[in-house]
C-alpha cells in the first residue's frame, strides 16, 4: 500500500452534459407561454471555443433565458459558477446577444486562496499548484476527506470538482 494519499482540485465542465443542458433549455424555452413571439433562445454550444450565445428582445427575457439555462445546468450536475457571462451587445432586428464563456482551469490567485484555505484547516495535509489544478497529498485518508468537506461547505469562487482520489 502507497504511504501517501492524493486528489486533484479541477474545475472543468463536461461538455456533453453542457449540451445536453442546451437542448433541454432550448425544449423548455420553445414551449413557455412567455416568450412566445419574442426571439428569445440559446444558440448551439462552440466546443471549441467553449461559449454559448442568448439571445432575446430586451434584458429581463435575456436574464429570464440565461435562468432556464442555469437550473438546467444545475440539474446535470454542472456548477452555475462555470459561468463568465459577457457584456451584452446589440444584435439584427432590434434584439439583443449575450456571450457566455465556460470557465475552465483554476487560475493562479484562485489556487493560492484555496490552498491557503486548506493550510489554515491545520490538517497534515500538502497542498500543491500544478498548473490549472491543485494536488492535496496526506499520508490519511482521513485528512482528505476532511479536506474535500471543508471545500464543499465553504466553496471558492469558482466551479470545482475532485479527481483522483487515492
Amino acid at each position: 500500500m502507497a504511504s501517501d494519499h492524493s486528489f486533484d482540485i479541477v474545475s472543468e465542465v463536461d461538455l456533453n452534459e453542457m449540451h445536453n443542458a442546451i437542448m433541454q433549455a432550448q425544449k423548455e424555452i420553445a414551449q413557455r407561454f412567455d416568450f412566445r413571439g419574442t426571439s428569445a433562445g440559446i444558440e448551439e454550444l462552440d466546443k471549441k471555443e467553449k461559449m454559448v450565445t442568448i439571445n432575446a428582445d430586451n434584458e429581463p427575457h435575456l436574464d429570464a433565458v440565461l435562468q432556464v439555462l442555469m437550473s438546467k445546468m444545475i440539474k446535470r450536475g454542472i456548477d452555475a459558477k462555470a459561468l463568465d457571462r459577457q457584456k451584452i451587445e446589440a444584435a439584427t432586428h432590434k434584439t439583443m446577444r449575450q456571450k457566455i464563456k465556460l470557465k475552465t482551469g483554476i487560475d493562479r490567485e484562485t489556487a493560492k486562496a484555496i490552498q491557503k484555505q486548506i493550510q489554515d484547516l491545520g490538517l497534515k495535509v500538502r497542498p500543491q499548484i500544478q498548473g490549472e489544478t491543485l494536488r492535496v497529498v496526506a499520508a490519511k485518508l482521513d485528512d482528505l476527506q476532511a479536506v474535500i468537506a471543508a471545500l464543499r461547505a465553504k466553496p471558492p469562487a469558482v466551479a470545482i470538482q475532485f479527481n483522483n482520489y487515492k
